[in-house]
């Protein structure tokens, strides 16, 4: 799977550390997701796109192989 996560948190100034602090998650959490190494369960991913203000397709998309 695909993600734009770290553009679009980058694009509403926000450190890892504040974004993870205002989903209740660790910074490594995020940092996980940013770097492909985790894949954010459904709820995780829907509190992303909420305080990011954008649809979860627009952070995260299926890869051909997916």
């Amino acid at each position: 799977m695909k993600n734009n996560l770290k553009i679009a948190r980058v694009q509403k100034n926000l450190t890892q550390q504040d974004l993870a602090e205002r989903i209740g998650v660790s910074r490594q959490t995020i940092n996980s997701i940013e770097t492909n190494r985790y894949i954010p369960s459904t709820l995780l991913a829907l509190k992303v796109s909420k305080e990011l203000a954008c649809k979860v397709e627009e952070l995260f998309e299926l890869e051909q192989d997916d």
